[in-house]
């Protein structure tokens, strides 16, 4: 662990870039790059999250892991596949923000599946430090640090000092997912495409416009997101088919396009005793999918965001203050304050804001049979 001295400076500068505005690959970068500076490691990866769902989203590497991609998809079943004491998900169960798996495991790091069987054989990375990204109510990501045998675990105030920065950490995600807008349309003539992920893992059938939305999915250029988002869905979809969980995994990603995407998996019914196949849908996402996301991401309290579920209702000022039992007057001051977080000046503005110009450039084209925009 760095000085007091340096650590503080670390805080500051990813307090600094957390509030710049920057996009999400330029926050991340710039963060992990001063965080080496207090906690030094050979390698991080980063990972955005789905705060509903807690399914991983995309991830991006840095150090020694930079395109190193090869492995991704094996990460992503083993990460999401099997229980474990330091994986997101049980770290959210546990409300643990920050921990190593040396520390964690009494230094037999073997006791853990993914660093024992996985990074180690594969990397030659012998501890793992894991932080979460949580605003208090929602988690937005995690971050993972790597040292090798030629390096000291991670000790207790490093772990303590990246579980500090959680609260910022998710600030930074949190508006680097609003920094860009849409910048291109929908893949021309993709609608819902279809992976069909056989018992060994591997995916086995594709339908037509699979490749290019997957492609749409590498956000940017430390992202391995497409395999590893995948299999993460996959691994899942095994816990669901056991009996481990009881939702079939499902998650929004913001693809490179700007567009929203909706990942699900549904394991198939099996005959035999194998693990059964598993089937894998992205589709655009409709506007009550990412609405609460993109409202949560403006880090609104409760009373604001009630007052934008019913401004994108159409409700007026008025309606709105008999609704909520609260004057007029009220109403407005939690508008501004809405505003002020959304960075918008009219409830106009909100609606576009909100729908990330995702929907609004095509209201008024042909509807589909099915009741959505023809073409997509």
């Amino acid at each position: 662990m760095a000085t007091g001295l340096t650590a503080e400076r670390v805080r500051r500068d990813v307090e600094v870039v957390a509030r710049a505005g920057l996009d999400l690959d330029s926050f991340l970068g710039e963060a992990v790059e001063s965080l080496d500076r207090a906690v030094p490691h050979s390698a991080a990866c980063l990972a955005t999250i789905d705060p509903s769902t807690l399914l991983l989203t995309g991830a991006r590497k840095y150090g020694a892991l930079h395109g190193r991609d090869e492995h991704d998809y094996e990460w992503g079943l083993i990460e999401y596949g099997e229980a474990e004491q330091t994986a997101f998900t049980s770290m959210v169960r546990d409300r643990t923000v920050a921990t190593g798996v040396h520390a964690s495991t009494d230094g037999d790091v073997h006791r853990s599946p993914r660093l024992g069987r996985f990074m180690e054989p594969h990397f030659g990375y012998t501890d793992e430090l894991r932080g979460l990204f949580h605003d208090g109510t929602d988690v937005w990501g995690g971050i993972a640090l790597f040292r090798g045998p030629e390096d000291a675990p991670f000790s207790e105030d490093e772990i303590a000092f990246v579980g500090s920065l959680s609260t910022v950490f998710a600030s930074g995600v949190r508006a680097g997912m609003l920094a860009r807008l849409a910048i291109a349309p929908p893949p021309s003539g993709t609608g819902p495409v279809v992976l069909i992920v056989g018992a060994d893992n591997a995916i086995q059938q594709t339908s037509l416009g699979a490749e290019e939305r997957l492609d749409d999915l590498l956000v940017g250029a430390a992202s391995g997101a497409p395999a590893a988002v995948v299999a993460s869905l996959v691994g899942a979809a095994r816990r669901f088919a056991r009996g481990e969980s009881t939702v079939p995994p499902r998650c929004r990603v913001r693809a490179r396009s700007g567009m929203w995407l909706v990942l699900h998996a549904i394991p198939l019914t099996s005959a035999g005793a194998g693990s059964p196949d598993v089937v894998v849908t992205i589709e655009e996402a409709r506007p009550p999918e990412i609405v609460p996301l993109v409202v949560a991401a403006f880090d609104l309290t409760q009373r604001e965001r009630d007052v934008t579920q019913l401004v994108l209702q159409g409700v007026d000022t008025k309606e709105i203050a008999a609704t909520m039992h609260v004057s007029a007057y009220t109403v407005q001051d939690h508008l501004k304050s809405v505003f002020d977080k959304a960075d918008v000046r009219s409830r106009r503005e909100l609606i576009a804001r909100i729908y990330f110009d995702q929907y609004v450039p095509r209201m008024g084209a042909e509807l589909a049979p099915s009741g959505w925009f023809a073409g997509t």
